[in-house]
């Protein structure tokens, strides 16, 4: 089911199932992608590694051209083999949001 199609069941809902749904929606991102962080502002809102400015399509882009998770690790002090794991989980739910921010920066 799309957004779209939810939408007009999403408006019928009472404030209170309203509440309700947004707090559940936040529950399932905090557990999910605690590793991944989107802030506006922030790396044009990309997909982030939390508290840092380094983009999920940069880890996937360097990957695609070879760079082993070992010298991503040594490249970029800040991250944990972790942070990659959340990154490759996170790219590959949403591979149509990194392919198309890998395209944009490569078209700049």
């Amino acid at each position: 089911m799309t957004l779209k199609e939810l939408q007009p069941q999403l408006l019928a809902l009472t404030p209170e199932e309203k509440a309700q749904a947004i707090e559940l929606l936040a529950q399932s991102l905090r557990k999910f992608w605690s590793g991944i962080q989107k802030t506006p502002g922030v790396c044009g809102g990309d997909a982030c590694i939390r508290e840092t400015r380094i983009p999920v399509w940069v880890l996937v882009n360097a990957r695609g051209l070879g760079i082993s998770e070992a010298e991503l690790l040594e490249d970029y002090p800040t991250l944990r083999a972790a942070d990659l794991a959340n990154a490759w989980a996170y790219a590959e739910a949403y591979p149509d949001e990194i392919e198309r921010a890998i395209r944009e920066q490569e078209e700049a």
